[in-house]
């Protein structure tokens, strides 16, 4: 059986949710966990579309498997009206078989987003991706008031997980809040699921 990891899974469409996937590996693997890093490909509303199995860039596309042998879940998506974006939704839509075998129950879980407008549905993207993990019976982890960053950020940054404002151009780099932050909910995660796996075991 390999080393448990924390499963770093996100859509990123404009390279900012990327770099939130990045920043919350460096906490995971600060809190003693390998990371692994998994996209989802896009998908068309005309035909469905078939994606290489490898990606040209970036990480690679998450299996299964890739989620049933997780220690932990961190779950990423940029905001779209208020709600997780369709190619990763399609994605959970096909875990039934997780489901029904309760192959994610008791793991811990945590979720981030990324959005062009301060107000742009942060809060709502992040309790929508809780959704289906709660019903996976996954625990979900949040940001404690404890962590200064959430106090003091002037751009993303909730109690519900990390997120980041990319700016109407999806240019603005993640602020040194953003990524601490970030960077907590990665040590959350690994620290958690290290305390968790014996229990499991």
């Amino acid at each position: 059986m390999s080393d448990p990891y924390i499963l770093v899974l996100y859509y990123s469409r404009h390279g900012a949710t990327t770099e939130m996937a990045r920043q919350i590996a460096r906490g995971v693997e600060k809190g003693g966990l390998e990371a692994r890093l998994r996209t989802v490909p896009a998908i068309s509303s005309e035909c469905e579309a078939v994606a290489p199995d490898i990606p040209a860039e970036g990480a690679l596309y998450a299996s299964i498997d890739d989620l049933k042998n997780c220690a932990g879940l961190a779950l990423g998506s940029p905001t779209r009206f208020g709600n997780m974006a369709a190619p990763l939704k399609y994605f959970l839509d096909g875990t039934s078989s997780l489901w029904l075998t309760g192959g994610l129950v008791g793991k811990p879980a945590g979720v981030f987003t990324s959005t062009a407008s301060l107000h742009g549905g942060q809060e709502t993207t992040l309790l929508s991706m809780m959704l289906p993990l709660l019903h996976h019976g996954m625990l979900i982890s949040g940001l404690p008031y404890s962590e200064s960053a959430l106090l003091e950020t002037r751009g993303g940054g909730t109690p519900y997980g990390a997120s980041h404002h990319a700016g109407a151009d999806s240019k603005r780099a993640l602020d040194e809040h953003e990524i601490a932050l970030c960077r907590t909910l990665g040590q959350r995660l690994a620290h958690t699921a290290l305390k968790l796996e014996p229990a499991r075991g």
